[in-house]
């Protein structure tokens, strides 16, 4: 099975969580992560954006704007969509979130890697679940034959469907 360093503890763990792992502790180490990314940056994880993060580390799948709205106020008043996507925004340009185009939804990131390196992500088409894992073979092929084409990637990112482990093993 694919493993690969996380952003808490820099320990090994698989790409795909293993359905009873402590979800709590893994959202708690990845909110402890942006909050000191945030610190050693002068910036800010403000209220809006901490809830914005903690409803996409509620699980490990995607979620559009309007999923994040419902979930950050479910007994309060929803915030306007522009608070959300700023949020997502700042998250994003943090390496916090990652934007799933195939879906138009938003995934927690919980790994380390540079804002350039490439991006490999597994979603997972019984349970929704997205695997994020990253390949220094891949990135060299990408890179190679981008550059063979004269093309200079902007966002080097990969999305591929299929049947995560934990799916597989249930057929």
């Amino acid at each position: 099975m694919a493993r690969v360093k996380t952003a808490h503890n820099k320990a090994e763990v698989a790409v795909f969580p293993a359905p009873g792992h402590d979800h709590d502790r893994c959202s708690s180490d990845a909110m402890a992560v942006a909050e000191a990314r945030c610190g050693e940056r002068g910036q800010r994880l403000t209220p809006i954006r901490r809830e914005v993060l903690g409803a996409l580390l509620e699980s490990h799948q995607p979620l559009g704007a309007y999923e994040i709205m419902e979930r950050v106020s479910p007994a309060k008043p929803r915030p306007a969509p522009i608070t959300v996507y700023r949020a997502l925004e700042f998250l994003r340009e943090n390496g916090l979130v990652h934007r799933i185009e195939s879906r138009n939804a938003f995934v927690a990131c919980v790994h380390t890697h540079g804002a350039g390196d490439l991006v490999v992500f597994l979603i997972c088409e019984r349970c929704g679940t997205v695997g994020e894992a990253s390949s220094s073979e891949v990135a060299g092929t990408v890179r190679s034959a981008a550059a063979a084409a004269g093309f200079t990637p902007k966002s080097p990112v990969i999305e591929i469907t299929g049947i995560c482990t934990h799916c597989g093993k249930k057929s």
